[in-house]
């Protein structure tokens, strides 16, 4: 998956293989090899190919241990994953403990609405890992037109939608023009 980021990103931002050897000092054999996942970089390389695109490297680390199954690539995952964006949080809580059943966990974030429920409690905190592909059903954390969601994620036929559990709210389907991007995967809330 990394290597298929490292990928959209240079096509996405005009640069040919060269010009990122050329930039990071490393064989354009080896930057092919890292974009079809055949090898991963190093941090340090890492680093230095996103310094070269002019990118954040943090949220492509993220994505260092992940793998995008055929469903996954059917729907393009790797288009709705963020490269150059960070979460802004507007305000500090505090820290919570992180169960040991969640180690990938990046943050906590308080549920402060009803939309998940029963399944997610208003006032608790759900356990996000950071730029997750998300299967069929998965429940996520997305930015869906400059807003905050957390919603189980569906592939339906037609498309895909972001849907709560809270009957009363409506299914949010997906269409290319809408500014939609998967944060992360909700791993559990703090009440599990």
């Amino acid at each position: 998956m990394l290597g298929n980021m490292i990928a959209r990103v240079r096509k996405e931002k005009k640069y040919t293989k060269a010009e990122i050897a050329r930039a990071t000092n490393i064989n354009t054999g080896h930057i092919t090899h890292i974009e079809k996942g055949e090898r991963n970089p190093s941090h340090k390389v890492l680093k230095n190919i996103c310094k070269a695109m002019e990118i954040p490297y943090r949220p492509l680390m993220y994505m260092y241990d992940k793998e995008i199954t055929e469903e996954q690539a059917s729907y393009r995952v790797i288009n709705h994953l963020s490269y150059n964006k960070v979460l802004a949080v507007d305000s500090i809580g505090d820290f919570i403990e992180c169960p040991a059943n969640m180690p990938g966990a990046c943050l906590a974030i308080k549920i402060n609405d009803n939309s998940m429920e029963p399944k997610l409690k208003k006032g608790s905190y759900a356990f996000i890992e950071f730029n997750t592909p998300l299967n069929n059903r998965d429940i996520g954390l997305f930015s869906y037109e400059g807003q905050l969601l957390i919603r189980k994620f569906v592939i339906r036929q037609d498309g895909l939608c972001l849907r709560a559990e809270n009957k009363d709210i409506k299914d949010i389907v997906l269409s290319s023009k809408d500014k939609f991007c998967i944060i992360g995967k909700i791993l559990g809330t703090n009440l599990d």
